[in-house]
């Protein structure tokens, strides 16, 4: 795992599941599951189980863990040695959350990262947008309108971490698990159609490697 040691400080508090909730149960089945080491039956939505429901527990697991690979950077990913938020000299990504920012805005890596995770936090702690109560409603097009849109923006941080940062994950001899995060998320969103294959071009060639 993981030597937080080093970094100046962990990214931000891991999210947790509250106890006695749906998604505490569905947290069970997923460790279950992964234990098992088939990533691919992993993402599958259990027998009966509501799809919203299950799209809400694993969001929070994809924001945690793309939390903490990128906590591993924080000291290495700086406006000095990443002016821009890019994956490769195509592709640049620039911030806009519809809100407070509506005209997307140029922002160094860490400064898009974080402006990104509090967004994340933000919809995660709303509980007309994630709620946590059995039988509570979730919002129309939720699949739609905040999951899709949760893991397209995640799966920028993992463009940017392979093309910006791999050579150091693999000097801290992380690159396995990195793999391994980034395999399982593409299983997920794969599974679902989540991100437009667009989307997905500064590391397609990795995709299709592991698909």
């Amino acid at each position: 795992m993981f030597n937080f040691g080093r970094n100046r400080q962990t990214f931000r508090p891991k999210k947790n599941t509250p106890q006695g909730s749906k998604g505490a149960q569905l947290r069970q089945h997923i460790d279950a599951t992964l234990g098992s080491g088939n990533l691919r039956e992993a993402v599958r939505l259990p027998p009966g189980e509501d799809l919203n429901e299950w799209l809400a527990v694993n969001t929070v697991d994809f924001f945690n863990q793309v939390n903490l690979l990128y906590g591993t950077l924080t000291e290495f990913c700086t406006p000095e040695n990443c002016p821009t938020m890019s994956a490769g000299p195509k592709y640049e990504y620039r911030w806009a959350d519809g809100v407070n920012i509506k005209r997307p805005l140029e922002v160094s890596a860490p400064k898009y990262v974080e402006y990104l995770m509090d967004w994340i936090e933000t919809q995660l702690d709303d509980e007309s947008v994630f709620p946590q109560k059995l039988g509570a409603p979730f919002p129309r097009n939720f699949e739609e309108d905040v999951v899709k849109v949760i893991f397209k923006r995640l799966f920028r941080v993992y463009a940017h971490i392979y093309h910006s940062h791999f050579q150091k994950i693999v000097s801290l001899k992380e690159e396995a698990h990195l793999n391994t995060c980034f395999k399982h998320f593409i299983y997920f969103t794969q599974h679902f159609d989540l991100i437009d294959r667009k989307e997905l071009a500064p590391l397609q060639e990795l995709i299709d490697s592991i698909t």
